[in-house]
């Protein structure tokens, strides 16, 4: 368990490295939004149907979810979801199914969650996705737009992503 507060500080450092490090100004695309995905907590998953709702008001059929949840022994293994034991002291991924997911471009990528979470953290900042939206108040150097709302009012959460996207020609 020592080794865990460890591994989340070495990971916290490497993810604020690659931050600093990265560009952020360069432009977003103009295109249209046609595929989504989406970065959440299982405890999130397991009370709100999200996926069903952000394709309702995006209007979207091609929407992927993948989710973090806490290392348990008896648990499955499933492609939906990881857990830190299925990311390595570098900060890389070692499952393929969340490697695979990380590496496909969405047009739109979804952080939903409004804690701060390194794992969570870390899996947005890997993805390829083109463009970023997640909660204020997580960390502002991940996204592109970020929304103030509750996590459990997922209808406000998004009308108000519709509302921008409509602003800036993606939908």
């Amino acid at each position: 368990m020592m080794f865990q507060g460890f591994k989340e500080t070495i990971l916290k450092r490497k993810l604020d490295k690659l931050l600093s490090q990265s560009d952020f100004n360069s432009a977003s695309s103009l295109k249209k939004i046609k595929s989504v995905g989406i970065i959440t907590s299982e405890k999130i998953i397991s009370e709100i149907d999200l996926q069903k709702q952000i394709e309702v008001v995006l209007k979207c059929s091609n929407t992927e979810i993948c989710s973090f949840r806490k290392f348990d022994k008896t648990a499955d293994v499933s492609c939906k979801h990881f857990t830190e034991k299925d990311i390595n002291w570098k900060g890389q991924f070692k499952q393929d199914n969340m490697q695979v997911f990380l590496e496909q471009p969405f047009d739109l990528l979804i952080g939903y969650f409004n804690t701060n979470n390194i794992f969570l953290e870390s899996a947005v900042l890997q993805s390829k996705a083109q463009f970023k939206v997640g909660f204020a108040g997580v960390n502002s150097m991940l996204y592109e737009i970020e929304i103030s709302e509750k996590i459990d009012n997922v209808n406000a959460f998004t009308l108000e992503l519709e509302k921008y996207l409509k602003i800036i020609k993606k939908l």
